[in-house]
């Protein structure tokens, strides 16, 4: 098997997955705007570049992890882009969130210039990452899916393959980020009612997490809204609010009526105006119910 692969980007996320699949023998290619972040690798493991082009250099997979839709596309065909310098067969193994349109048009220009791009995004925090519990959804061709799953095992707990439509892993992706945002504004709602009546909310929140509700979300989540644990940052809010907008655009695309939708997008874009956009979402959330209340 290959062990010399491209990776571009190396924030809360990118970073644990460097180190887990440095681990497991690859040799990396690696790209990232703040270049100090590659201090934090074997150094025997990596070869630091200076342009996604230079990651994707003579590799014949690719993995991205970045933030945005305008920085993917970016990383891709800008001046120095991937597509620069990509192998022709060369699968290019995207985990970002992005909006379903943007993976479609990713695959095109991929398909175009003779190599193949897959959807792969993850469930999961910095420390699942690091422990290599991901949940990880992928969609595209069938082919690329099986020359990518060797490589994506060494990094999470199950793969779940969502098709051949490479933009299928992004919706569930977007479906499963919204899912998280409505349970965290319930839970922040339901237990700043209950501090504001005289109860303990971690008591009432433990009680929930190990009866009605016995599910990681409201179990992991759910300590930290009623504890209002909001460091160490696992994933920021204006990344949320991001994820709250592509999920607002896809029901829109597709009339989809949300309403809850439309709540989180504004708990979010509240938190951000208010300047908490590097902080947690759980403080985005949590926070600004807290603070709607008087609690």
């Amino acid at each position: 098997m290959e062990k010399k692969i491209g990776f571009i980007g190396l924030g809360n996320m990118g970073m644990p997955i460097a180190k887990n699949l440095i681990d497991a023998g690859y040799h990396l290619q690696v790209y990232n705007r703040t270049t100090l972040k590659t201090e934090e690798l074997d150094s025997t493991s990596i070869a630091i570049c200076r342009t996604p082009a230079e990651a994707a250099d003579g590799v014949k997979i690719l993995i991205s992890i970045l933030s945005e839709d305008e920085v993917l596309k970016e990383a891709v065909t800008g001046k120095e882009g991937i597509l620069k310098t990509f192998p022709t067969g060369g699968v290019h193994i995207s985990m970002s969130t992005i909006a379903p349109d943007t993976a479609e048009d990713l695959y095109k220009l991929h398909k175009n210039s003779g190599s193949t791009y897959i959807a792969s995004p993850v469930f999961g925090r910095p420390d699942a990452a690091a422990a290599k519990k991901l949940f990880i959804c992928i969609s595209g061709e069938a082919e690329a899916k099986e020359i990518a799953k060797p490589i994506l095992e060494c990094l999470g707990q199950r793969i779940t393959d969502f098709g051949e439509k490479v933009s299928g892993a992004n919706v569930v992706k977007v479906a499963g980020n919204f899912m998280i945002m409505v349970s965290m504004e319930m839970m922040a709602e339901a237990y700043t009612l209950a501090e504001k009546n005289g109860l303990n909310r971690a008591q009432v929140a433990d009680f929930f997490g190990s009866t009605l509700f016995a599910a990681p979300i409201f179990q992991n989540y759910g300590k930290l809204i009623a504890n209002k644990q909001f460091e160490p940052v696992g994933f920021k809010t204006k990344l949320g609010f991001k994820d709250a907008r592509l999920a607002l655009k896809l029901s829109q695309a597709s009339l989809t009526p949300m309403p809850t939708v439309s709540l989180v997008h504004n708990r979010l874009q509240s938190a951000v105006a208010k300047g908490w956009g590097e902080s947690d979402w759980v403080e985005g959330i949590s926070r600004g119910v807290s603070e709607d209340a008087g609690a």
